[in-house]
């Protein structure tokens, strides 16, 4: 969840008129700070969770390892006062994801009994914190059920449609083999995927990345 306001959600309006409330509080729970280097586990996936973390900014990746040793990457995030282990915190349950930065990044580490103690004597913030976690729950349920059901080039052809559009809620990666992970695949399917896309003309791969050659065609496509 981020501490600033969303821009949407039923209590928008209230969270813009305690966001320094909010913030405040968070902040007064943080009991110390340090420096995270790239590919060290902020949390890790199986574990208990004891704090919260604050990243203010940064980029971050999160996945999912089953048993089976299949990944399955949810993207990166770039990082704006987000916190982590919000959900566990109200839940008691053991870490979902492995939550990895891919930069050193700076984080707070918030103490979850203060944080507890504050919500309990001001249970209004707790309104913020399920408006939060709400969006985040249906953001990523969205992603799940979208690659669980439907083909893999048309997953690559939404995402590469909708990062134009700027409008996804978490970005992707520059090596191929993270890539196929982020569509729960191999590295040959999603290669694939990428190359039926080239050939029906919607797209070129560049050692930049993926370009658009035919906008109309790839909106078509995945809007069809």
């Amino acid at each position: 969840m981020q501490l600033q306001t969303l821009g949407k959600g039923r209590f928008e309006a209230q969270w813009s008129e305690d966001k320094h409330l909010i913030e405040q509080t968070i902040r007064d729970c943080i009991c110390t700070r340090r420096i995270f280097d790239e590919n060290e586990k902020l949390l890790t996936q199986g574990e208990h969770v004891e704090n919260l973390y604050l990243v203010d900014s940064g980029r971050v990746s999160m996945g999912v390892t089953a048993r089976n040793g299949k990944t399955f990457l949810l993207g990166t995030l770039e990082c704006e006062q987000q916190v982590f282990g919000e959900m566990e915190f109200f839940t008691g349950y053991r870490c979902q994801m492995d939550i990895v930065p891919v930069e050193p990044v700076e984080v707070a580490i918030i103490d979850a009994q203060k944080l507890q103690k504050c919500l309990l004597e001001q249970p209004r913030l707790s309104l913020y914190f399920a408006s939060a976690i709400a969006i985040d729950y249906q953001d990523t349920v969205e992603i799940l059920s979208r690659r669980l059901l439907y083909p893999i080039t048309y997953n690559v052809a939404y995402d590469i449609y909708h990062q134009y559009l700027n409008d996804l809620p978490v970005d992707g990666f520059q090596k191929n083999y993270l890539e196929a992970e982020r569509f729960a695949t191999s590295d040959r399917v999603y290669r694939r995927a990428v190359k039926e896309l080239e050939n029906k003309g919607f797209i070129a791969k560049e050692k930049k990345g993926l370009r658009i050659l035919d906008l109309d065609g790839l909106r078509d496509f995945v809007e069809q």
